[in-house]
């Protein structure tokens, strides 16, 4: 059982780095994420690393700990319906929307091992005829230098590809690697990867026509939820969509955004009583 005083300070250090906030009860966490790092480090105990950093103040340490507490699953188009919205409702949206620039950015934040963004490339892949002559970037960050370097490798375990993926994907996108699968090279290469953390300056990514930030604000206290809502809607147009996960909302917590009627976890940029009104409809 951990001292309290050795609790606070992980804590204390995770929501200052990450946003993250772990509670007294999510302690146990602390041990199953953290023991596997104190015995690569020869270190006996979860108190003697943690007794490690406070005398040493080691910057990657701290830094592996941060990654180790804040990496979470994800698996390919995870709760499907959101990658359906986008296919039949926002797509065509943005086909129309930006036919003069022929461009649009989309964003997936807390992106972990890329499972997200490589199943939006693969609905643009299927979709390509209606993009011939565009330029679609797709940004993926995380905090995690493991996970990103997992993303941009673009290889997965049974285990991981059996999680969501259609079976007509995996034979027409993956290729087997030994006892892994390996995304087609032209599908990783849709993805652009970057560090980055939700608690910094977002404005060096630039702006996004569409954000996913599903799953993740979940993790943060609401005053962060708040901030990191509100850094998102100045960096997206006025008719910019945002998505989050299922378990969460903007209600009661940012201004900035609107939800789309009737669509679950789907929201629209919320300029005030001027902005135009924004709907989706399935294309015809």
């Amino acid at each position: 059982m951990l001292r309290p005083d050795d609790f606070e300070f992980v804590a204390r250090m995770l929501k200052e780095r990450s946003g993250l906030v772990v509670t007294p009860d999510k302690s146990y966490l602390l041990e199953s994420r953290l023991m596997p790092l104190a015995r690569k480090r020869s270190l006996k105990s979860l108190e003697e690393l943690i007794q490690h950093m406070r005398a040493s103040r080691d910057e990657a340490l701290m830094r592996d700990v941060t990654e180790a507490m804040t990496t979470n699953e994800s698996f390919f188009f995870r709760d499907i319906k959101p990658f359906d919205q986008f296919r039949d409702m926002v797509l065509p949206q943005l086909l129309k929307t930006r036919a003069a620039k022929r461009s649009f950015r989309i964003w997936c934040a807390a992106a972990s091992s890329g499972q997200e963004p490589y199943s939006l490339s693969i609905v643009l892949r299927e979709q390509a005829a209606s993009l011939v002559g565009w330029r679609v970037e797709i940004i993926a960050t995380d905090i995690s230098t493991e996970m990103l370097n997992k993303a941009r490798a673009g290889l997965y375990s049974q285990f991981e590809v059996q999680r969501g993926l259609p079976i007509q994907y995996l034979v027409k996108y993956f290729k087997k690697k030994d006892e892994s699968w390996q995304i087609d090279p032209a599908i990783r290469a849709m993805v652009q990867y970057k560090e980055y953390n939700l608690l910094n300056d977002l404005r060096a990514l630039g702006t996004f026509d569409v954000v996913f930030c599903r799953n993740v604000l979940i993790y943060f206290d609401q005053p962060t939820k708040t901030r990191v809502l509100n850094n998102i809607s100045q960096q997206m147009p006025d008719d910019g969509i945002l998505y989050l996960g299922g378990a969460e909302t903007v209600l009661g917590i940012s201004d900035r955004f609107k939800p789309i009627p009737n669509q679950r976890g789907v929201y629209g940029v919320n300029r005030g009583p001027a902005a135009p009104a924004f709907s989706l409809k399935a294309a015809p």
